[in-house]
């Protein structure tokens, strides 16, 4: 009989100091690669003035803006759409107008004032600024924040749940992963509100954000239980990455990412749907495309999710049901 195949503990060292060098080039191409080559490219704007200057105007900014001429009623009707992430209105007056809002993600924002605000200064003089939907720093923070937490709060669930199995020996049934999510979703949901309350108390808490944050928190935890449901903590090494995914990423618009972070990473990243659709709610626009769409695919996550985790195992197939169990009856 042969023993265990030893190998020499040098070997070993190298195994692992090149499995902690493989992790750091995955997370540097995944977190701060996406920070790093940040750089505006095609960030939609609005222009609303007389003909003539509006393609004057247009012609600013090169390759890193992408004008839409429009009259002022239909430039801020883009904003509320957010189809564009700023809006320069020049009248018939001397003073220019710089329209921006708070339900857009401020990444984008930020990019769209100050080419603005160029753009003006240069024609007219500095603009005057308006702020639709105005937004304090916490409601800015909150729609990621609570995306991240909900995201986190659910891995620590679902991981502490299949090591307790993995301890006891003891295999959840799907009560058990079934309650698990939706208790999950209450509490955290109550934790993201709790916060919210903290931060800042205009924050609206009302049925509409609740509920959003609930549906992101059980999507989350659904998708997660199913993964760790069939990989066990191999699932880790896809889930625990996405986590810090979501500020370099989910935080930014497409417009500011290289192109392939956008592509590979960006457009199906969870996190952004969540985000952007809960940013719309904080500051009042119910009806905003990103609402919509993630009510869609965060419902779409939670189908898929409850999907495989509810799914029963050969096991439990195999198993009768408690009412179908002979119980056997001592006669005394």
């Amino acid at each position: 009989m042969t023993g265990p195949v030893r190998r020499p503990a040098g070997a070993l060292a190298l195994v692992a100091a090149a499995a902690g060098a493989l992790v750091a080039v995955v997370l540097g191409f995944l977190t701060f690669g996406a920070q790093a080559t940040v750089a505006p490219d095609g960030v939609p704007v609005a222009v609303a003035a007389p003909p003539g200057i509006a393609q004057r105007i247009a012609a600013h900014g090169g390759g890193q803006l992408a004008w839409t001429v429009a009259t002022p009623a239909e430039a801020r009707q883009l904003l509320e759409d957010k189809k564009v992430y700023g809006v320069l209105e020049l009248g018939p007056g001397p003073v220019a107008t710089v329209v921006t809002s708070g339900a857009v993600n401020p990444a984008g924002t930020q990019v769209a004032q100050q080419a603005l605000t160029g753009a003006a200064a240069a024609l007219a003089g500095p603009p005057k600024q308006e702020v639709r939907h105005p937004v304090s720093l916490a409601g800015r923070t909150a729609p990621l924040a609570a995306s991240a937490l909900a995201w986190i709060g659910a891995l620590v669930a679902g991981l502490g749940l299949t090591q307790l199995a993995k301890r006891t020996g003891r295999v959840p049934g799907a009560g058990a992963r079934f309650a698990q999510v939706v208790g999950v979703g209450v509490l955290l949901t109550a934790v993201v509100a709790g916060f919210f309350a903290l931060w800042d108390p205009a924050l609206p808490l009302d049925a509409g954000v609740l509920g959003f944050v609930f549906l992101a928190a059980t999507a989350f935890a659904a998708v997660q239980a199913g993964l760790l449901r069939l990989l066990g903590l191999r699932a880790m090494a896809v889930l625990g990455p996405l986590y810090l995914v979501a500020p370099a990423v989910a935080g930014q618009v497409p417009e500011l990412l290289d192109p392939a972070y956008r592509a590979l990473l960006w457009s199906w990243t969870p996190f952004r749907f969540s985000a952007e659709g809960l940013r719309s709610l904080l500051q009042g626009v119910p009806d905003a495309p990103d609402v919509t769409t993630g009510l869609w695919v965060l419902g779409a996550l939670l189908a898929a999710g409850l999907l495989v985790t509810l799914w029963p195992s050969a096991r439990e197939q195999a198993e009768p049901h408690p009412a179908d169990r002979v119980v056997e009856v001592g006669v005394h």
